[in-house]
């Protein structure tokens, strides 16, 4: 298989008014899991070129059974919930202020001082 489960459809809405097919589960050392791209809680658009706007959930799941060894997915990645450390984005990439704006700072706080205490010594 691809390595992961599905939600969703027509018949078995995962979200409230909403037909779309959802990544539900990545299974460890699966086809997904290895690629590293997809993520739990995706919405996957298509299939192999073929949408996925309302069809039943057994209908998506023929889809992917029958989708062959070369698999093209056309997904949108969930947005991650906010209650996690400010600027946290879930991908692997560190949030929060850019390391130059932190010492781009403290250096200039650092050569303003080494330049008063050079003063402050030529005049003793």
């Amino acid at each position: 298989g691809l390595g992961f489960n599905i939600v969703g459809g027509t018949d078995q809405q995962y979200i409230s008014n909403d037909n779309s097919i959802y990544v539900s589960r990545i299974k460890k050392d699966g086809a997904a899991y290895l690629d590293g791209r997809l993520r739990e809680g995706d919405k996957i658009l298509a299939v192999n070129g073929r949408d996925l706007k309302d069809l039943r959930h057994k209908d998506a799941v023929e889809l992917f059974r029958n989708a062959g060894y070369d698999v093209s997915l056309k997904i949108q990645h969930r947005l991650q919930p906010q209650n996690g450390p400010v600027g946290h984005r879930g991908d692997g990439e560190s949030g929060g202020l850019p390391l130059a704006a932190i010492l781009v700072p403290g250096l200039a706080l650092a050569a303003a001082a080494v330049w008063i205490l050079l003063r402050y010594r030529q005049r003793m």
